[in-house]
């Protein structure tokens, strides 16, 4: 194979018992005697595989190519991936997991008293450049078989960015800290009280403003199998941030998390960084945030599950912008075929379509001394898509499900005429049933042109028709929940959180399939969610809730977008502007001149025009 192609055998594709192997039969060396695509229990040295041993592996260096291309044809598994690298990577990768492996191109650069943001697809590499710069695996280099001494790896990076950095990690003079990004198995790690987990420091006077900071402070006795996965979220980023250590590293902060929260977080991060010159590498996905938080950002680009690229870094606008645009400029490259684009989609002037069902005021009391919703009466549209935007535990689920029927008003009726899809907010998944057999259950139209035009092109569904949905991740498990819910035929669609465990990617893709769904069938939704671009993006009206979160909420009649986002920006003390190049959502620093003129104008939701640049102070 050329240098600059790789192979990859994704194994839990790869099903020998329900093939006759035509990747090999077919492949052109193989057919000339050469042994390129073999078994695994054929190799020289079978245990330093991973795999099953009837499994089969490819030999790179007799492969001919993306050029052939044959074995990814005759795969019917969708398991092998011969790919043709960017030219410029003619180094070896940093890291290499095996062969036919995923292969991490490139390392970000942790820089002292910044921010280093790290931005890219879900699948790419981020967490594996992660857990190299915190010490917890060597880069291998490439060489799978024979990993190199750290003596090798340390000539590799000489004369870069990171020599200094990797010098002082090997010889242990950096302690590191590290939130990791799947908070939700932290109860199967940790049994204990909360400020057990946070009493490894020695100053509690930090654990206490820390916390404070971030609203758990009164979680802290609670036994940590107890918290909801929003609490979980911020006791682990506590966790990292009151340890002393040289460098901080936090995969994902806004899982979870309502836009109030994330945006004290990443206040809070900034401030450290700011005022007690730490050193922080933060990987997001919620793209306001990382404006917000992140110095400078390196981008990761590549084939999720194949390889991935980092590139140098980049001001955080420019990054944002380029990875939104789909161009990087400095490496010449194109990493997306269209550029996503916000300018004209908001705000929207809001759908004037005709009443599709109007509700009374209703309330959900949970008992005396428990949590009441109180909602207003109101109207959904027509060929609408109602943003619902509000504080965690403030009745936007309550609300939901009392349209549903899931639930019964204390006061009030609901019109139990209307026919509901609905995709709940935590998606619970235990049929042992394929992708493919359970969306054609719940649809005649699945497998047809329309519905995989409509549908399972834009959610990237595919390449997981054939998996187990028990053996879905939970990005793969919203993006099959979602097309769930649109196959269905319905008066009303109501997705809550359909961001959630999606990349930028895949929010953009899961924002087109719901809006092109909408318009093209004349269809309504309702979206509960806390990613202001995803709501920027989908929405004609909006529907604030407020009140005090597990105590009281209250949901406002739906209103135009401008309207809504004003009430909830100002609710939160918040003002956006729009990016000049892109038209993307921007959050003003606060006490900025935009910030303070935007404010006092009433107008949270986007500076008047002209002026949005002047939130870059």
């Amino acid at each position: 194979m050329a240098e600059d192609s790789i192979a990859v055998v994704d194994l839990d594709r790869c099903q020998p018992d329900r093939c006759n192997y035509e990747c090999a039969n077919y492949c052109p060396p193989n057919r000339t005697g050469k042994e390129c695509i073999t078994k695994r229990s054929e190799a020289e040295d079978p245990e330093l595989l991973d795999g099953a041993p009837d499994q089969i592996r490819i030999s790179e260096e007799i492969c001919l190519g993306e050029s052939c291309g044959i074995c990814v044809t005759k795969c019917p598994f969708d398991a092998i991936e011969i790919i043709n690298l960017p030219g410029e990577l003619a180094e070896s990768p940093a890291h290499r997991y095996g062969e036919n492996a995923f292969g991490l191109y490139g390392l970000p650069a942790p820089q002292e008293g910044r921010v280093t943001g790290v931005l890219g697809p879900n699948g790419i590499g981020k967490s594996t450049a992660v857990r190299v710069l915190a010490g917890e695996i060597t880069p291998n280099l490439g060489r799978h078989r024979e990993e190199p001494s750290w003596e090798a790896v340390l000539d590799e990076y000489r004369g870069t960015a990171l020599q200094d950095y990797l010098e002082d990690l090997r010889g242990g003079k950096l302690d590191v800290a590290r939130k990791p990004q799947y908070v939700d198995r932290i109860p199967d790690q940790f049994d204990g009280r909360t400020i057990d987990l946070l009493s490894g420091v020695d100053e509690r006077d930090a654990v206490d403003e820390v916390t404070e900071r971030l609203g758990i402070a009164g979680v802290v006795d609670q036994d940590i199998d107890t918290l909801s996965g929003g609490e979980l979220q911020r006791v682990a980023l506590a966790a990292a941030l009151v340890r002393d250590a040289d460098f901080y590293f936090i995969d994902e902060i806004t899982p979870y998390l309502d836009i109030g929260q994330r945006v004290t977080a990443a206040r809070l991060i900034r401030e450290l960084a700011e005022e007690e010159d730490r050193s922080m590498m933060v990987i997001e996905h919620d793209l306001a945030i990382l404006d917000l938080v992140a110095d400078t950002v390196h981008v990761t680009y590549g084939e999720p599950g194949a390889f991935g690229v980092v590139t140098t870094p980049k001001s955080t606008r420019n990054g944002i912008n380029e990875y939104l645009d789909g161009y990087l400029e400095a490496e010449n490259m194109r990493i997306r075929q269209s550029a996503i684009r916000f300018e004209e989609h908001a705000p929207r002037q809001g759908s004037h379509g005709e009443t599709l069902v109007e509700y009374p005021a209703l309330t959900k009391s949970y008992g005396e001394g428990e949590f009441t919703l109180e909602v207003e009466p109101g109207e959904i549209r027509h060929n609408e898509v109602l943003g619902i935007v509000g504080p965690n535990g403030i009745g936007k689920s309550t609300f939901a499900e009392l349209l549903t029927g899931r639930l019964e008003p204390t006061d009030g009726e609901v019109d139990t005429r209307l026919d509901i899809a609905y995709k709940p907010q935590y998606i619970e998944i235990d049929q042992p049933m394929r992708v493919d057999a359970f969306l054609a259950s719940i649809t005649d139209d699945f497998g047809s042109s329309y519905w995989n035009t409509e549908i399972a092109g834009p959610l990237q569904l595919e390449r997981i028709m054939e998996q187990q949905l028990t053996d879905l991740s939970g990005g793969e498990r919203q993006r099959v929940a979602i097309a769930a819910c649109l196959s269905k035929d319905a008066d009303l669609y109501l997705l809550d959180e359909p961001s959630a465990f999606l990349d930028v990617e895949q929010r953009v893709q899961a924002t087109t399939a719901i809006r092109r769904y909408t318009e093209n069938n004349d269809a309504t939704a309702m979206v509960i969610d806390h990613d202001i671009y995803m709501i920027d993006l989908l929405a004609d009206r909006l529907q604030v809730f407020d009140g005090t979160p597990a105590e009281r909420g209250h949901a406002g009649q739906p209103v135009g977008m401008r309207e809504g986002m004003n009430e909830f920006l100002a609710n939160l003390d918040i003002t956006f502007r729009r990016d000049q190049n892109t038209g993307r959502p921007r959050i003003n620093k606060p006490g900025s001149q935009l910030d303070r003129k935007q404010k006092k104008q009433g107008e949270y939701y986007y500076a008047p025009e002209g002026d949005e640049e002047l939130g870059e102070e």
